[in-house]
């Protein structure tokens, strides 16, 4: 991707006053919604994925890109609902129960829409039984757990088992500071991702495999 479009320029500088404008722009140029999605926001999102994992940037800058980046699918959303534009896959993403931090999980969340995938955001501190609950009504392609403290990590191998239990053929990747690629194994989960900068990546690889 030699030239950078300005969008996708403004997503990764975290330029969310302009983005609104931009975003108007591609549309009133005649791009459709699902193209500013895939060609603007995806790759413009990508790139700060992908200097978040070199350590080019930190949670700072990436919260400022992912707030950048649901300013233009405030724009898009009802235009894509509208069109009847589907996401390639769904997605259902929340913090374990017990854990109440959301800026990893807010992350990840974006990195996803970012990466074409339809989010359903259960929130914080959520039980293993609702997590079960939701699979079963939404039938998501994958599932993203997040914990912050050592000691919801248990709460995270309820979950994976009260997922599993439901039957339904899900991928699920786990994530969080106390987590690691081990415990991930140990509880069954299909994914481990250290940080929002590889979840997208990561999800992509496991749905398309």
């Amino acid at each position: 991707m030699d030239h950078i479009h300005p969008l996708s320029q403004a997503i990764i500088n975290g330029k969310r006053k302009l983005v609104p404008d931009l975003v108007q722009e591609c549309l009133d140029a005649g791009e459709t919604a699902q193209f500013v999605v895939e060609e603007r926001l995806v790759p413009g999102m990508m790139v700060v994925g992908e200097r978040f994992k070199n350590n080019e940037i930190f949670v700072p800058e990436m919260l400022i890109a992912a707030r950048a980046m649901k300013s233009a699918l405030a724009i898009l959303e009802p235009i894509l609902v509208h069109d009847g534009f589907k996401p390639d896959f769904k997605a259902i993403i929340a913090t374990v129960e017990g854990d109440l931090h959301d800026i990893g999980k807010n992350l990840v969340s974006m990195m996803w829409k970012g990466a074409n995938i339809e989010v359903i955001d259960l929130g914080v501190n959520i039980p293993a039984a609702k997590f079960a609950e939701a699979v079963a009504e939404h039938k998501p392609n994958i599932v993203g757990l997040s914990a912050l403290l050592t000691t919801t990590m248990p709460a995270m191998r309820d979950a994976i088992d009260a997922i599993k239990e439901t039957g339904h053929p899900v991928k699920i990747v786990i994530g969080g500071a106390p987590v690691t690629q081990d415990f991930a194994d140990e509880v069954g989960a299909d994914g481990y991702a250290q940080d929002a900068g590889t979840a997208a990546d990561l999800a992509l690889s496991l749905l398309k495999a």
